[in-house]
């Protein structure tokens, strides 16, 4: 009897190993094959056909503009994805050479998130990878202090970590998944290293809404001898 109920114990044993097995296998062929199905972007601002194209700004001298006049300014979805598109590939070839190589790059704004998205080609096919960002501004010592977080809030509304990192094809992943991509946002990063300093370092205050990104040069004290308004 002792012998019988060792068996069925090392029985039930050995197949709640092989479901948990196949439970890891299938979960991770699951999430391969939503990686390898790149994230629609129909829902992107200047993606796509446009009944009114986007004013042709270039943004250096806007926000340096903005800066030196001390005046708000708003930067569209659709603006900033037109912009990308025509700049992104020259200064790819022109300071990059052999070291960034991407067919596009998407940003999505949404209210307190921005996800800014690569597209490769991959086998002919293409291939998205993606990060959220969100913007944290304090008031401390010297002025207000601008940090931009990597995440996109918490993965599940009912704990708060892991944090949204962003996406990888269809599949949203934990933050600590972006070291595997963050080589390649840097790179990106160093295109548009002018506009990001402008941007994210010289003015005071920014709120990134659904559809816009809306930056100020003006401290709370200098809006209220200005009218308000947006260029």
């Amino acid at each position: 009897m002792a012998d019988s109920s060792k068996s069925k114990s090392g029985g039930c044993l050995g197949r709640l190993f092989v479901l948990i097995i196949l439970l890891c296998f299938g979960g991770f062929g699951a999430a391969m094959f939503f990686i390898a199905q790149p994230q629609d972007l129909s829902d992107i601002g200047g993606n796509g056909p446009v009944g009114k194209p986007a004013p042709v700004r270039e943004f250096k001298g806007v926000l340096k503009n903005s800066i030196d006049r001390g005046y708000p300014v708003t930067l569209t979805e659709t603006e900033i994805n037109q912009w990308l598109g025509r700049t992104l590939s020259t200064r790819q070839d022109g300071l990059l050479a052999g070291k960034v190589s991407l067919d596009r790059v998407w940003v999505r704004l949404e209210d307190g998130v921005a996800e800014v998205i690569m597209v490769r080609n991959v086998l002919g096919k293409p291939f998205t990878v993606s990060m959220f960002l969100q913007i944290e501004q304090l008031q401390g010592a010297n002025g207000i202090d601008t940090e931009v977080h990597i995440h996109g809030g918490p993965y599940l509304e009912s704990l708060p970590r892991p944090k949204r990192g962003g996406r990888f094809g269809k599949l949203v992943v934990p933050q600590g998944f972006l070291v595997l991509v963050l080589p390649s946002y840097k790179k990106l990063a160093a295109v548009f290293e002018d506009e990001i300093h402008l941007a994210f370092e010289e003015m005071v205050s920014m709120r990134i809404e659904d559809g816009r990104l809306v930056l100020d040069p003006r401290g709370p004290s200098d809006g209220m001898s200005v009218l308000p308004g947006t260029f």
